[in-house]
């Protein structure tokens, strides 16, 4: 039984004959249970799906009648086939494997596996070729399937890129330029459709046209998104205006796509995996929770990232790879780690206080991707509690994990990873050829060795080789790295003497223990003693290092100074089971390291990446083990501890520079590194260590949005004591951080407590510091005449130390406070001087923070397109330096500049797109932010039931009086009222702009107080108290008057309105006399007169 829904939706037997599906919501049943391809679905889902707000008497009943006639159609036309409707509790499932779909994906898979062009452009012919019409036509207004939808097109538009850049290649250029005219007019601002055409244009003659195409392109982005083409159209528009001749010629494709996963591209081809690679694919993509098992070396990881990398379009959200292997589970409570090392890799930052764990399973839960969990073996219980919660949080995640043991969950695939094929006794030459094992060694030594060749004299040897290494790939790649200097007679000669002596190792230790590990051990004594002090050494670091690492680390004159300096008395030596009373290390200085880094390099026990250098896991773990029998590893490790500390206290101040963007990325590469330095530090007892680590980081942490990392390791170095200088630093950080994820209370206490421990010690330059961080971090809090204090404390004390960063710092904190009282004159003083002092400075995190506010400013004072100038160039400044909260910020201001601009629909679209940032990245604030702005575009969209609903949705999880109510409360509490008026209830309506103005004058915000005027005079009126209305319009007119705020052209008719409704009610004298006497109020009184009219207490 086939299914189609790549067009209406369609059945046909094997035979082809149509298979008619009677009734509405039969059909509808097949088609939600198509739509989530063979997964259970429940029966409370499918009754909402197919019935929305009108479900029969019956639910379950009617439902169960409809999978029965469903059933019935099935099987009538094709007996058995009823069995095709499963029913698992509690719900239905398809048992389907024809599905249109299905067969598209897999086409346009094998096209992408396929190097000839003319068969990429056949397979892609034919994928497309099964579409016939849009995908689940019938069904387009049923919300179940507007996400399948949404992703089968998308999918098929990528596929006609493809088609389309693969036939340009064979230099079709006519009729690719005909065909793709009506397809960019439906999809106009596809950029790699775009390209596409530009290049058949030109390749067809019509160079004219193909820049009028580019013009056309370049106008709707900057009419409709602001945004300009990207610089690879940029760059192509360029070459056609200089008639670059090899445009014309046949070349690859170009993809011009957003990169959607972390997978690294392989350097070298997978041999004899090709059946192995095609089953995992189909798997995973049918599987939620597939486990790849097998000895250390077999090639688990290898083959997990090449079925990654082929099912990257298969999962719209991405594949993603986590590397467990550098984590150590003593690093935190339960499995908080690896939410950690999961949440990084996804870019999912906890910055609102929120439970990391609660974080990522609702940010993954409108997550459809694969999540490739690799090394679980040395973590595998709480990898399988982490597998077993996300999956549970998740419906759309699929996880494939590699461990040397499976995780033992319920519905886990495992699937074993066998070793590679390996030949027969007295197989001869064309046999070996044929043998994955010999295939893999013979083109890994090939690369050794470029004469190498598989012959009548190496065929015997070749084949003991991978005989007695069993067939592992991670053996036979070592293997062939030494043919050049001992060819394979030789090296069977010392193997057999090796496996002979190991031959009898540990009964029921692991594989690896058992063949890899005799493997490595024999590549160890290839090397001299220089090498094998080296390659112990470096296995101290967690996810590699760079080379200047590896040679502090790994040189000899740190001995004696890290076994005194970095621990306290008493914990200088035996500290782990691992120490030895005599250090046997070779005599080793730092300028030895990088010569013999690079021979392991040449030997594949190092892996180099860029500047990077790594050990394959398996050969880290036996290295280990060398460095503890060498009683080096308390020692080495100490000093890995002490180079990151220092590390971290270098970069420190770097961040706050020129140079931020380059330390930015290298204490990111570094972050296993650190977590490792810190998780020793806090094991040791070493406390100042501890916390001087943890103040170092802080501000990598804020920039990259990891608070709540942040406040756990703060939380365990200040358990540890610690002097007090270091103690007073690291509260403040760790205070500010909780104020930065929105937790306020008692906040005057706590900066109290801090105060009182700077007291004791004299460190000038960092209670300052401290203070501007801790006033920074709670200015939203409300409490802003104290806070403000703070920095004017602060400020002078800056000036005189020269400390340049913090004066920038502190005009920040005055900018914000001020423009909170939207006290114009103070905000720009501040602002510039800011922004002028972190220009001089080169921080650029600190230009944005200025940018903010003077575009803040712009908006105040009416300028937007000034205001769209300046975030606009704020936002591409925090997308290079991938500051995706700043990102977040700045798009929602452009959308809420766009919003009082009232383009409304642009608006939207910025917002929208904040919000798909800030849920990705698990940033809170900009998701409060984008959520404002939908919500007041909402309401002047003719939308009111949305933003009421967004509206409620905010106010309910904020304190809506006392000192700590967070600024944003009184304008949203505006805005609510309007919507009260607008459903009928302007006594309801009048109560909450009183709870607005009230909250506006405690947190001194002229801004909010003439909003919240205006909406009293708009209530007022429409309880037909016409007299008050026009006084409460007088007062608001006033308190705008004399702060200086325009009326923005959104705001406009929130004025007008009333003021037309009272002017007509009382007449132009009685209503010009009332106005001019309210302009006269204070805002207290008038606040007593809107109490006076008919209140009722605000709904909700």
């Amino acid at each position: 039984m086939r299914f189609g829904v790549l067009g209406p939706l369609a059945v046909w037997t094997d035979s082809g004959t149509p298979v008619p599906i009677p009734g509405t919501k039969v059909r509808a049943l097949l088609a939600d249970l198509l739509v989530n391809a063979g997964q259970p679905v429940s029966g409370d889902r499918l009754i909402d799906d197919i019935w929305a707000d009108e479900p029969p008497g019956n639910p379950a009943g009617t439902l169960a009648a409809k999978a029965s006639q469903l059933r019935r159609a099935l099987e009538d036309a094709e007996p058995g086939a009823r069995h095709l409707v499963v029913s698992p509790p509690p719900g239905y499932r398809l048992a389907c494997t024809e599905l249109d779909a299905l067969r598209f994906r897999t086409l346009v898979a094998t096209a992408r596996e396929t190097s000839e062009p003319s068969a990429r452009a056949e397979a892609l012919s034919e994928a497309l070729g099964l579409w016939r019409g849009p995908a689940f036509a019938d069904f387009r207004d049923a919300a179940f399937a507007q996400p399948a939808i949404a992703q089968l097109e998308e999918q098929r538009l990528v596929a006609v890129e493809e088609l389309a850049e693969t036939r340009l290649s064979l230099g079709e250029y006519r009729d690719v330029a005909s065909e793709l005219a009506t397809i960019v007019t439906e999809h106009p601002l596809r950029e790699r459709l775009r390209g596409a055409q530009l290049r058949a244009l030109y390749g067809a003659g019509r160079q004219a046209e193909a820049l009028d195409s580019y013009e056309d392109l370049r106008r709707q982005l900057a009419d409709e998104l602001g945004l300009d083409p990207s610089p690879e159209l940029v760059a192509l528009q360029r070459s056609i205006l200089g008639q670059d001749l090899e445009l014309a010629a046949p070349r690859p494709e170009t993809v011009l796509r957003r990169r959607s996963s972390n997978i690294p591209a392989q350097r070298t081809e997978l041999i004899g995996r090709a059946t192995d690679l095609a089953e995992l694919r189909r798997v995973v993509a049918d599987t939620r929770l597939v486990t790849l098992t097998g000895p250390g070396g077999v090639g688990k990881t290898r083959l997990a990232l090449a079925a990654a990398t082929a099912l990257t379009d298969r999962f719209p959200h991405g594949t993603w790879l986590v590397e467990l292997a550098p984590l150590q589970p003593a690093a935190a409570d339960g499995a908080t780690f690896l939410v950690d090392a999961v949440s990084q890799v996804l870019g999912i930052r906890a910055s609102d206080g929120a439970d990391p764990v609660e974080l990522l399973c609702e940010v993954l839960a409108e997550q459809e991707l694969l999540l490739v969990l690799d090394n679980c073996e040395h973590v595998v219980e709480h990898a399988a509690d982490l597998a077993e919660l996300l999956l549970g949080a998740a419906p759309n995640l699929h996880i494939l994990a590699t461990s040397q043991e499976q995780l033992r969950l319920p519905g886990e695939d495992v699937v074993a990873v066998e070793p590679l094929a390996v030949p027969a006794s007295h197989a001869d030459v064309a046999d070996l050829e044929q043998t994955s094992a010999v295939q893999l060694f013979v083109a890994r030594a090939r690369a050794s060795a470029r004469d190498f060749v598989l012959d009548a004299d190496t065929a015997e040897p070749i084949a003991t080789l991978c005989r007695r290494l069993d067939g592992i790939p991670l053996a036979l790649e070592l293997a062939a790295t030494r043919v050049r200097a001992l060819g394979v007679h030789e090296m069977v000669a010392r193997l057999d003497d090796r496996f002979r002596l190991l031959a009898t190792g540990h009964r029921g230790a692991p594989p690896r223990q058992q063949t890899l590990t005799a493997m490595i051990d024999w590549s160890w004594e290839l090397l001299d003693a220089t090498e094998q002090a080296v390659l112990r050494r470096l296995a101290v670091h967690a996810g590699g290092c760079t080379l200047d690492a590896a040679e502090i680390v790994c040189a000899t004159g740190w001995f004696e100074e890290a076994n005194q300096a970095v621990l306290p008395a008493g914990q200088r030596s035996g500290t782990s089971p691992h120490a030895q009373p005599t250090p046997d290390h070779a005599p080793l200085d730092e300028s030895t390291i990088a010569d013999v880094v690079a021979r392991l390099v040449d030997r594949s026990l190092v892996q180099a990446t860029g500047r990077r250098y790594r050990l394959l896991e398996s050969v880290a773990a036996f290295s280990l083990d060398r460095l503890a029998e060498a009683g080096e590893f308390d020692a080495v490790h100490r000093a890995h501890h002490r180079y990151y500390l220092t590390l971290a206290e270098q970069a420190a101040p770097e961040l706050h520079g020129a140079d931020q963007q380059r330390w930015l990325r290298r204490l990111d590469a570094e972050a296993a590194n650190l977590r490792a330095a810190l998780a020793g530090f806090v094991r040791a007892g070493a406390a100042d260590e501890a916390l001087r680590l943890v103040s170092a980081l802080a501000w990598h942490w804020l920039l990259r949005g990891r608070l709540t990392e942040a406040r756990r390791w703060f939380d365990s170095a200040l358990a540890l004591g610690g002097s007090a200088r270091q103690r007073a630093s690291a509260l403040a950080w760790r205070v500010g951080f909780t104020f930065q994820q929105g937790e306020f209370a008692d906040g005057a206490a706590r900066r109290r407590e801090i105060a009182a421990m700077y007291d004791t010690v004299d460190d000038p330059a960092g209670r300052t510091r401290a203070d501007l961080f801790l006033a920074f971090s709670a200015l939203e809090s409300g409490d802003i005449p104290e806070l403000e204090a703070l920095v004017h404390q602060a400020l002078p004390v800056c000036e005189q130390l020269g400390d340049r960063w913090a004066v920038a710092f502190g005009q920040v904190c005055l900018a914000k406070a001020a423009h909170s009282r939207a006290d114009l004159t103070a905000l720009e003083q501040h602002a510039r001087a800011a922004a002028r002092l972190f220009a001089e400075i080169d921080d650029r995190w600190g230009r944005l923070q200025a940018a903010e506010w003077l575009g803040g400013l712009a908006e105040l004072t009416g300028d937007l397109p000034g205001a769209t100038d300046i975030h606009t160039e704020a936002l591409g400044l925090a997308q290079e330096l991938e500051l995706w909260g700043q990102v977040c910020t700045h798009l929602c201001w452009l959308g809420w500049i766009a919003m009082q601009h009232t383009e409304f629909d642009r608006a939207e679209v910025l917002a929208e797109q904040a919000v798909r940032i800030a849920t990705e990245h698990g940033y809170a604030p900009g998701r409060l932010f984008a959520s404002v702005v939908l919500a007041y575009t909402a309401r002047r969209n003719g939308k009111p039931d949305v933003a009421e609903h967004i509206l409620r949705e905010i106010l309910a999880t904020a304190p809506a009086d006392g000192e700590e109510t967070p600024l944003f409360v009184p304008m949203l509490q505006v805005e609510l009222g309007y919507l009260l008026e607008h459903h009928g209830d302007p006594s309801a309506a009048l109560a909450m702009h009183l709870m607005a103005l009230d909250g506006a004058q405690r947190i001194e915000a002229p801004r909010d107080t003439t909003f919240a005027l205006a909406a009293l005079g708009s209530a007022a009126a429409a309880l037909g108290e016409f007299d008050t209305a026009a006084q409460l319009l007088g007062a608001a007119h006033t308190v705008r008057a004399d702060n200086g705020i325009p009326v923005l052209p959104a705001e406009r008719p929130d004025i007008d309105r009333p003021t037309a409704i009272t002017r007509a009610a009382l007449g132009e004298t009685a209503f010009e006399a009332a106005f001019t006497a309210g302009s006269a109020l204070t805002v207290q009184a008038a606040r007593n007169l809107a109490a006076k009219a008919n209140v009722a207490p605000a709904r909700g």
